[in-house]
């Protein structure tokens, strides 16, 4: 028998997640950290990783990657940690325990688009609640979805991706009280994002987990997320994991890293800075309109996205097309906050296709 005749309809239906070569071109189109780590740091982690041992199998649990998050970001002591290869696994883990028959998974639109393909993937029912068209949370929507829909699981980025913008704390508490499923906040912009966190919440809301990864402090090479909250939860979300699921270069790494938090986060603190200068900069060209953003990465409109999306990427430099994704990104365009030379360069491009319009 063929595929066609064996594969779930819905999974024909989908296209595969689309990752662009940037072979030759500045890359700001995938919210990565610009920045590696200092010369001496890389070169002792060399050594670190020469010694790993990579003839055994890795610890299952991460127990001491796990001490390393706790020191990093100081997780409340009563709440336990699930460590996934990045961010997406412990999305469909979460969905692939919770997809009980007619289950839905709720999100806002336009938002991170794994929570809407990985609710395909596990046979749950989607959800979307649009924003309003500032991107802006509507809470009243939204408490109307949830008493509607009766998601068993409801995803919030704070900040939200691909807008940049945070919604408003008190909402989100709102919203997370009326929801009678799970509630995941993820994080994934926490560092960019002035401290903003749900992190002193997750003792007051028994149906609330907190989602990060360290993805975009530096080190998305690793794959490495993790999962935030009450042992009760993790307990049960843990029988879901595949074995092993973090390797040991990933866990020897990321540990080494977290001991060294203070390099990431100040190559963080250098992206905020220049994020407001290319949003200034962007702000001051005709034809552009810049939204606010607490991530690192901006979302802007023009006339015509398709046509400066190509032309950028003609003048050497790759962003993000968003345009067709949602009708609310009608003619928008990402660019992730890079180095200061990445950034000039990027001006330069958008500034010249801009004049041939």
């Amino acid at each position: 028998m063929t595929p066609e005749q064996l594969i779930r309809p819905e999974i024909l239906a989908l296209s595969a997640y689309h990752v662009a070569d940037a072979t030759g071109l500045v890359k700001l189109d995938a919210m990565e950290n610009p920045y590696r780590l200092p010369e001496a740091l890389r070169w002792e982690l060399g050594g670190l990783l020469a010694d790993a041992s990579i003839n055994r199998y890795p610890d299952p649990r991460g127990r001491e990657l796990q001490q390393a998050l706790r020191r990093a970001f100081d997780f409340p002591a009563e709440q336990d940690i699930l460590l996934g290869n990045g961010s997406d696994e412990l999305i469909q883990i979460l969905a692939m325990a919770l997809a009980r028959p007619g289950a839905t998974l709720l999100a806002v639109e336009p938002s991170f688009v794994m929570y809407r393909l990985i609710a395909g993937f596990t046979g749950m029912r989607y959800a979307g609640v649009p924003l309003r068209p500032d991107f802006s949370l509507d809470e009243a929507a939204m408490l109307e979805a949830l008493e509607r829909e009766e998601p068993a699981l409801t995803f919030l980025a704070y900040p939200n991706n691909p807008t940049g913008n945070a919604f408003a704390r008190d909402a989100l508490d709102r919203i997370i009280r009326a929801a009678p499923g799970l509630v995941v906040v993820d994080e994934a912009y926490h560092a960019f994002a002035g401290g903003l966190s749900v992190m002193d919440a997750l003792g007051r809301h028994d149906n609330l987990l907190l989602l990060r990864t360290v993805s975009k402090l530096g080190l998305a090479g690793l794959r490495l997320g993790l999962l935030v909250g009450a042992p009760a939860w993790i307990r049960e979300l843990d029988k879901v994991r595949l074995p092993y699921n973090v390797n040991v270069l990933t866990q020897v790494a990321a540990r080494y890293a977290l001991d060294h938090v203070d390099t990431l986060q100040a190559q963080a603190a250098m992206l905020v800075e220049e994020r407001g200068r290319l949003m200034r900069a962007m702000s001051t060209l005709d034809g552009v309109q810049v939204f606010d953003s607490a991530a690192n990465f901006i979302l802007f409109r023009v006339a015509d996205a398709p046509r400066v999306f190509a032309g950028i990427q003609a003048r050497g430099v790759l962003i993000k097309n968003l345009h067709g994704g949602h009708p609310l990104l009608d003619n928008c365009l990402r660019v992730t906050v890079g180095a200061p030379e990445e950034n000039a360069a990027f001006l330069a491009a958008l500034g010249a296709e801009l004049k041939t319009e």
